[in-house]
């Protein structure tokens, strides 16, 4: 989700980190009060900065994970989305999107519009 939106859905990032320590998720990280924020990128050719939602590790490799929630700003979160894809890809790490219920659709649609060639976790 991008920055706007994240104070707002704070409920969703929480229950989306809950989910993560079950299946047994280590040193999470997430940009909303109370956790540790994840480590920004800037992109000067576009003139802002990009945050993961979470980032987290699972049998020792580090995950970028978004939470898919419906966007007015749907060319910034493609911009993300790209961005972390390739930014993991390079750094041998994984990329999620995980959806909630009532965005799995939207969420769905845009990774396959920017060709990430998976599809959304829904929890």
């Amino acid at each position: 989700m991008i920055l706007d939106e994240k104070q707002e859905h704070k409920a969703l990032i929480e229950k989306t980190i809950n989910y993560l320590e079950d299946k047994g998720y280590e040193n999470i990280k997430a940009d909303i009060d109370g956790y540790e924020t994840p480590k920004s990128f800037k992109m000067p050719s576009k003139g802002i900065e990009i945050t993961p939602d979470i980032v987290a590790e699972n049998n020792g490799r580090v995950q970028y994970i978004e939470v898919g929630l419906k966007s007015q700003d749907i060319p910034l979160l493609k911009t993300k989305w790209k961005f972390l894809k390739t930014l993991a890809e390079l750094k041998n790490r994984n990329f999620r999107v995980i959806a909630h219920k009532g965005s799995y659709g939207f969420s769905d649609k845009l990774m396959n519009e920017i060709n990430l060639n998976k599809s959304a976790l829904r929890i």
